[in-house]
């Protein structure tokens, strides 16, 4: 029996001297992989119509309003036609006076440009 004894005891203390002495490798570093936010809208697309609009969009004028301008409407090609927009009040901006949208003859057809402030 002591012999069991001996072999016992020399197991237990193998095993005990091994248990401490684990050792783990760090996990190995994750990939991180960042993605491009989408390009933001395009600040102006240039409308091109094959035929002149109609002559002016038919409104009434409100009466003027002290601090703003009012945009008059215009004719907005859409979907292979002309739609009325209607007009709008402005906000003044001392310094700046506004040019009203409005359609050009241009190369390719007609050309709308926006309403826009200008310094001056």
């Amino acid at each position: 029996m002591s012999l069991r004894l001996a072999a016992l005891v020399a197991l237990a203390g193998v095993t005990a001297i091994t248990t401490g002495c684990v050792v783990e490798q760090p996990a190995p570093p994750r990939r991180v992989v960042y993605e491009a936010p989408p390009p933001p809208p395009p600040a102006y697309v240039e409308v091109v119509a094959p035929q002149p609009p109609p002559t002016e969009v038919v409104e009434v004028i409100p009466p003027p309003r002290p601090g703003y301008i009012w945009a008059r409407g215009y004719w907005h090609w859409e979907g292979g036609r002309y739609v009325a927009m209607h007009g709008h009040w402005e906000a003044v901006r001392p310094g700046y006076h506004y040019v009203h949208p409005h359609w050009e003859r241009g190369q390719g057809g007609w050309h709308f440009r926006a309403g826009i402030w200008i310094a001056g």
